[in-house]
């Protein structure tokens, strides 16, 4: 299973989407406190399970004015994975998924970006779950970029990303493939706040 992350994976996001402000290159931050970083898997056919991470971190460096974005770089604690059920959050966590305890850490490092156009694009990278590397895209969605309204006041971007992973190809092959889903769905909804 992954979640991620990516992000975060996964902020990388902010990947393409044109405005006008700084003419430089921005460092953004992704706020931990804003930030979901979710995956399902299906579960003997029935239907599927949908777990989160409660550890991420990540930032990227964007400029608006020519979309280029670059050293991305995500996160995620592979031992806060939560299912809403012990048992199965303590086996996610075992070899036969996460393998969290010889592999803590799922990391994402972004390698390029295609915008689509105003708000949508694509982020490329090495996406990094029990010591495996493998290619990721993520497709991305730039919602909102403003000033935030409230408590820190500082420019934020607002950014939703997902993508579609392969367990097997990370090494988990644990009751494939009837009783376990190969297909790990990935969700990223995030908040990246720019540094001063």
């Amino acid at each position: 299973m992954t979640r991620q992350t990516l992000t975060a994976a996964c902020a990388f996001v902010a990947l393409s989407l044109p405005h006008s402000v700084q003419a430089e290159p921005a460092t953004w931050a992704i706020d931990p406190e804003h930030a979901v970083v979710a995956f399902t898997i299906m579960h003997a056919g029935y239907a599927k399970v949908l777990g989160r991470f409660s550890e991420i971190e990540g930032q990227f460096t964007y400029d608006p004015e020519t979309q280029e974005l670059g050293e991305v770089s995500a996160t995620i604690g592979a031992q806060s994975v939560d299912t809403d059920h012990e048992k199965r959050d303590n086996h996610v966590r075992s070899p036969d998924f996460l393998d969290a305890e010889a592999n803590p850490k799922i990391t994402f490092l972004g390698t390029g970006s295609t915008p689509e156009n105003e708000t949508t694009g694509t982020v490329t990278g090495d996406l990094t779950i029990r010591g495996v590397t493998r290619p990721v895209t993520l497709n991305v969605t730039l919602n909102k970029r403003a000033d935030y309204p409230c408590c820190h006041g500082k420019e934020t971007l607002g950014i939703s990303a997902g993508a579609e992973i392969l367990r097997s190809e990370f090494g988990s092959t644990y009751a494939l493939p009837e009783f376990v889903g190969d297909a790990v769905s990935i969700i990223l909804e995030f908040e990246a706040i720019r540094a001063e």
